[in-house]
């Protein structure tokens, strides 16, 4: 029902609601329509639009009102321009102009004496720190630097392909610079060889011709084993040396001994990791409780390797860490966070070896639900390492030489335990996506040997509940204790997506009725209904699409998508900073000793790191998927012509994006080669309608395509599509005459060189002005 004042007429709050629902899409004639308003009432509603408007609530562009997002105090924005007098101009990196309308501009103020660090200029991205201006002038919002992110540059990173008469050309990897080669005078290759990757500075730019370009590093050649992953570790500017000075400290580094600690060497911890980790920095172990006030409950021990004891604040170890923000991992190597010295030595917890460790117990009800827990510095002795497929064995019966000895006394009760977590698990009801995630394998000389979809087993569920109660015990804590912390907070959908998806679910007949709060329940439910269906893998992808991104704040707001009030990443120290700060901050909280998180740090200082630790791990997770695009399309350079069955993934005014079955590679079939008539993009079905025959393809059909183009550099296919459209139960032949031959299209006579269809295709533009891929990967996480 819509809020209403006793009077009748719509709360203030419930005007704001509908406009953000319709972002782009409302007037005062859509509100008075919505709320039944009569003509006599239209006075008043003018006179609320123009209060709300005045408090910053709400804008409005030409005759449609949009709602006004309010910037967080801290932003990570892009230096864009220079006022009339001569001020720097900003933009949030991070905006959804078809949600919110264009990018607030934010003034940069420039005190007289720049900090070190500090001074900008335009094309620069930088961290500020924001606040509403009193007198906008066109800038709603006033910033101060905190620090230079990453400054302009006129650099390109590509591919030297070598001329017969000297010199050569830059081929870019990146595929907004596709096609826009560079030219080489022989004078400027720098020695670079034909295959080698290469960084250019860009000499000058004419209006007509090739640009030229000076070669200023010579970074890898194509045909080293690693030069996939290096292509994008330099792209995105993924440091990976690290300083003299954090080496130094890292040799440096003595193990931890019993200063401090408690002895916990005689706890038989275990790690369970996948096969090819190379640090294993989390512990468990679990045992009944002996307290007859829990009968039938358990006690759960979870330990994490101490960086922090070894990476204090200040140091140069914490200065490398809080640049990476984060370790990288591609198919052919890990880009750490921290030296190898600490990750896989020092803070790695191998079997017999003494290692410090900070602990939780856990004391967990035969309800499953955590009663208590306690910190603890420890001094531990893994009693061994076992990869999740062997642990699984052993409790399925098919126990090895390592884990026959530890099956009774050490694994069934961690699987029991885990057992009566699970029961508080399915009643607390988080979200439950079912999207399996694909894991390369490469040959030794770091090509593709194949593409597997590793097996989900209760042993990998064990250890995720179990690290889940030590992030939710740790936050709790730091609440308690009232110190500052950095959050994983996920929020909660917008209206605006929910209305879309209920929307596309009406299309399948699916009920999808919110009522009160929004719970992942609700979409559980749904998710639910489509099990073993033909279109759940649809349903699973619209429902993702729908969720908002999982990110670290210093402020908290929940993490809906594992609906938890608190959670803060405690498990992972050795590869993620925010965990880092944690530990730090435990250790201040509780008095544990060394390596505590220091006073200076404020909210405000951890939202400045909560801001740029986000974008870290949102780098780290393109530039994976960027080299994993590459890979695959190098192991399928040589297929041109093969046929493969897909799914289409995604569904844009550009085309459609299908993700082949076997290897889970992403390609684009363009939609000028759909066939004869025009197509039209319908966004509420996720598909692309023939608007003479009705031929549909939509999100989520299986497809059978050709592959027709592959450029391993930039890591893109592009398709034909083989299958057929279809509408009301019909088969519609796709651009094809009743003999099979492929139809002929008539060029525009306004265009000769043009199919009529070619005229409305040009794809819809985003934020950046490039083609939006409609998320053909899977650019959201709510992950924990």
């Amino acid at each position: 029902m819509k809020r209403k004042h006793d009077h009748g007429f719509p709360a203030r709050d419930a005007i704001v609601a509908f406009i953000r629902a319709h972002p782009g899409k409302v007037g005062t004639r859509e509100i008075a329509r919505e709320f039944g308003l009569k003509n006599a009432d239209r006075a008043e509603l003018k006179r609320i639009l123009r209060e709300l408007a005045d408090e910053g609530a709400i804008a409005k562009r030409g005759r449609k009102i949009h709602e006004t997002v309010l910037l967080p105090p801290t932003v990570i924005a892009d230096i864009t321009g220079r006022d009339t007098d001569g001020e720097l101009l900003a933009t949030p990196t991070e905006w959804d102009t078809e949600q919110s309308g264009p990018a607030p501009k934010i003034r940069i103020h420039v005190p007289r004496r720049l900090q070190p660090g500090t001074a900008a200029g335009v094309g620069d991205r930088a961290l500020l720190r924001i606040e509403k201006a009193d007198d906008s002038e066109g800038a709603p919002y006033r910033g101060r630097i905190i620090k230079i992110i990453d400054q302009a540059r006129a650099r390109v990173l590509g591919i030297f392909r070598k001329l017969p008469g000297g010199g050569g050309l830059l081929v870019p990897v990146d595929k907004k610079q596709a096609g826009r080669e560079l030219n080489i005078a022989p004078s400027d290759t720098a020695g670079a060889e034909d295959g080698d990757l290469i960084s250019v500075d860009l000499v000058r730019s004419r209006g007509y011709g090739l640009a030229s370009g000076k070669v200023k590093e010579r970074l890898g050649s194509l045909s080293s084993e690693k030069a996939i992953s290096l292509i994008a570790i330099h792209a995105h500017e993924i440091p990976q040396a690290f300083s003299p000075s954090a080496l130094r400290e890292a040799v440096a580094a003595q193990p931890a001994d019993l200063k401090g600690r408690e002895d916990w060497r005689d706890l038989p911890l275990v790690t369970i990791d996948p096969p090819d980790a190379k640090d294993h920095d989390d512990a468990v172990h679990a045992a009944p409780d002996s307290d007859p006030n829990n009968k039938g409950g358990y006690v759960v021990h979870v330990a994490i390797a101490d960086v922090a004891f070894y990476v204090r604040p200040g140091s140069a170890l914490d200065r490398e860490a809080v640049t990476r923000g984060n370790s990288v991992y591609f198919p052919d190597r890990v880009v750490p966070m921290l030296p190898e010295r600490i990750s896989n030595d020092l803070c790695s917890l191998v079997p017999g070896e003494a290692r410090g460790a900070l602990a939780v117990r856990l004391v967990i009800g035969p309800d499953g639900r955590k009663r208590s827990h306690s910190f603890h510095r420890v001094l531990m002795r893994s009693a061994a390492k076992l990869h999740y497929a062997q642990a699984q064995a052993a409790i399925d019966g098919r126990p090895d030489d390592i884990t026959g000895p530890l099956l009774e006394p050490i694994l069934t009760p961690l699987y029991a335990a885990y057992a009566l977590v699970k029961l508080a698990r399915d009643e607390r009801d988080p979200l439950d996506l079912d999207l399996p995630e694909r894991k390369i394998l490469l040959k030794p000389d770091g090509t593709v040997d194949r593409v597997i979809v590793p097996e989900r087993l209760d042993a990998h569920r064990l250890i995720e509940e179990f690290m889940i109660l030590a992030n939710v015990a740790a936050a709790e804590t730091l609440e308690k204790k009232a110190l500052p912390l950095i959050y994983r907070v996920h929020d909660e959908p917008t209206l605006e997506k929910v209305h879309n998806l209920q929307e596309f679910l009406k299309t399948l007949d699916l009920p999808f009725a919110k009522t009160g709060a929004l719970r992942p329940s609700l979409f559980n439910r749904v998710l639910g209904q489509v099990r073993g269906e033909d279109y759940e893998p649809l349903v699973n992808e619209v429902v993702l699409r729908s969720q908002a991104q999982a990110e670290y704040s210093a402020e908290n707001y929940g993490h809906f998508g594992l609906n938890l009030r608190r959670y803060a990443h405690f498990t992972s120290p050795i590869r993620r900073y925010a965990d880092l700060i944690v530990h730090r901050a435990l250790i201040r909280a509780l008095g544990l000793g060394e390596g505590a998180l220091p006073e200076s740090e404020t909210l405000e200082t951890l939202s400045e790191i909560a801001a740029q630790i986000s974008l870290t791990e949102r780098r780290a997770m393109k530039a994976e998927r960027e080299t994993a695009d590459r890979l695959i399309a190098h192991f399928l350079a040589d297929r041109i012509g093969a046929t493969f069955q897909g799914r289409i993934s995604g569904v844009t005014r550009a085309g459609l994006f299908v993700k082949l079955s076997d290897t889970g590679a992403d390609g684009l079939i363009p939609i000028r080669t759909l066939g004869t008539e025009y197509y039209n993009y319908d966004e509420t079905r996720h598909a692309l309608v023939g608007s003479r025959s009705g031929a549909m393809h939509r999100l989520g059909d299986v497809v059978d395509v050709r592959l027709v183009e592959a450029a391993p550099v930039a890591g893109a296919l592009r398709f034909e599509l083989l299958s057929e459209g279809q509408v009301e139960g019909k088969v519609i032949p796709r651009g094809r005459k009743r003999d099979g031959s492929r139809a002929s299209v008539k060029p525009s006579k306004s265009h000769p060189g043009r199919s009529p269809r070619d005229k409305v295709r040009k794809p819809h533009k985003g934020k950046s002005g490039k083609a939006k891929p409609g998320k053909s990967k899977k650019g959201k996480s709510w992950k924990r």
